[in-house]
Parts: C-alpha cells; sequence; structure tokens
C-alpha cells in the first residue's frame, strides 16, 4: 500500500492516505534499456497475479501528442518545454497512476520527475524552480536507477536507433557534430542523475550487465515490495494453483485429464 506523500504541495482534490497499489519507477538515460526491462517486469508481475499498469513520458491525452509536434519542429524554448512536461505528467498522474493504484494495481512508469529535473538543470534552469513546478509528484514506492557508462551506453544507441536530436543536446549545445555533442550531453545528464541517486535515495542498478542480469535483479528487489499485497495463507492462493497443490498431496492411481489440465 502506498503511502500518499508529495515532494511539494499535494494534488489538488486528493484526499486519499494511503492507496492500495504500488508505484515503482524506472529510471536511467536514453538508450538504458528502461522499456525492456519494464516489459519484462510487466509480464512477470501478470503471470504472479499481480494487476499490473505502465506508464511514461508523453503517453498524457492532454499534452503527448503536443510534445511530440514540438519536438519534431525543434523550436521549444526551455521555458515551454518544462511546462509542456509538468502538464503530460499531472494529467497521466490524476488520469492513469493514481487510479491504478487505487484500484490496487502496481504501476510501472517509465521515468518519472527525475529525469524531467536531469534535463532542465542540464540545460541551466533553475533547480529549485523546476522542483517546485514538479512539487505534485507523488513520492514513489521505490526508485530503481538504471545506472550505466558512456562506453557501454554510445554502442547501444548505434546498435538501435542512433542518435536523437534533443537526447544529443542539440538544442542548447554549440557545433554540428551530433556524436560529440551526445557525449557531451549525456555526459553531463549522468552527472545529474547520480546526484539525484543520492538526494532521492535511488535504488541503484548497475545497466552495464546484459539484460537477463538487470532483470533478475529488478525482479528480486520488485518481489519484496510487492509481497505483502498477496496473502500468504492458503486461501488467498489462486484457485488453479491451491487445486494442483491439492493434487500433488494425493497419492490417486489415476488423476483425470480435466484435473491435469487443472
Amino acid at each position: 500500500m502506498t503511502r500518499v506523500l508529495f515532494y511539494g504541495h499535494p494534488l489538488p482534490g486528493l484526499t486519499d492516505k494511503r492507496l492500495p497499489g504500488k508505484l515503482i519507477v524506472v529510471e536511467g538515460t536514453d538508450g538504458v534499456g528502461r522499456s525492456t526491462q519494464i516489459a519484462l517486469l510487466r509480464e512477470w508481475l501478470e503471470a504472479n497475479g499481480y494487476a499490473a499498469a505502465e506508464t511514461g513520458l508523453r503517453r498524457s491525452e492532454l499534452a503527448g501528442k503536443g510534445i511530440k509536434k514540438a519536438k519534431r519542429g525543434h523550436t521549444m524554448g526551455d521555458l515551454t518545454m518544462n511546462l509542456f512536461y509538468a502538464t503530460d505528467f499531472v494529467d497521466r498522474l490524476e488520469k492513469h497512476i493514481i487510479p491504478a493504484l487505487r484500484a490496487g494495481f502496481v504501476v510501472l512508469t517509465d521515468r518519472y520527475i527525475y529525469s524531467l529535473i536531469a534535463r532542465a538543470q542540464v540545460r541551466g534552469v533553475d533547480s529549485q524552480w523546476i522542483r517546485d513546478v514538479l512539487g505534485f509528484a507523488l513520492i514513489p514506492d521505490v526508485v530503481f536507477y538504471l545506472q550505466i557508462d558512456l562506453d557501454h551506453l554510445i554502442p547501444r544507441v548505434i546498435n538501435s536507433r542512433g542518435f536523437d536530436y534533443w537526447e544529443s543536446g542539440m538544442d542548447y549545445l554549440r557545433g554540428d557534430n551530433i556524436y560529440e555533442n551526445y557525449a557531451r550531453y549525456q555526459t553531463e545528464l549522468l552527472k545529474q542523475f547520480e546526484a539525484m541517486a543520492q538526494e532521492y535515495h535511488f535504488h541503484v542498478v548497475n545497466a552495464n550487465r546484459s539484460v537477463p542480469e538487470v532483470f533478475a535483479e529488478l525482479r528480486d528487489s520488485i518481489e519484496t515490495i510487492v509481497g505483502d499485497m498477496q496473502g500468504k495463507t492458503d486461501a488467498d492462493v489462486k484457485p488453479k494453483k491451491r487445486r494442483k497443490r491439492q493434487l500433488a498431496a494425493k497419492e490417486p492411481a489415476v488423476i483425470s485429464s480435466s484435473e491435469r489440465a487443472g
């Protein structure tokens, strides 16, 4: 059960003190493998009987499409970008995240306010201002930070979709060499994440490793976090699993095909 606490002013109209679900954030720079891990985690959670939902930046009905259009034009200034993303976030928080938590879902979110803060600070935006703007954010149950170094990150990006205009800092860095700008921008961005890992008490995960190794650590950690969402008694075991366990305890000469199918 998630305690309803905020980083700043609470979300207007929210009176809940606790929410039955769990809010789990996966943070990290672009190309580190967040989306892959969230897809694996959702599949694992659902296979183990948990209701799971996922969300991420630019997925709100209110602002998501607008952000994508504005980014295609490469015309957004710092103020516009940050307020656009804050609008996207508050819309998802109010319409998706909190309702899912209220319904008892495990909510997996691909990035949270920390990416927005890191991007803003790298571009010289006042650190207190951006924190105040995003102060309505609900404090998650846990934040997993996928930590990677530049030597491992660059080959992954090159072998996937290549360098992105915004993720290379081309909107504010001088020069037209996208590779050099990418390396510079990501170096500065990773420094911001390292500082926030201490400030916000991230659970740091070594993302230089393979996908299965990273997933195994995330899965084991999340298992302890969501454990109290399901009872440990036999009465709370899903009927299919309970029936199989009962059959295993018997010593019949024959088990029917319908029982075997469970």
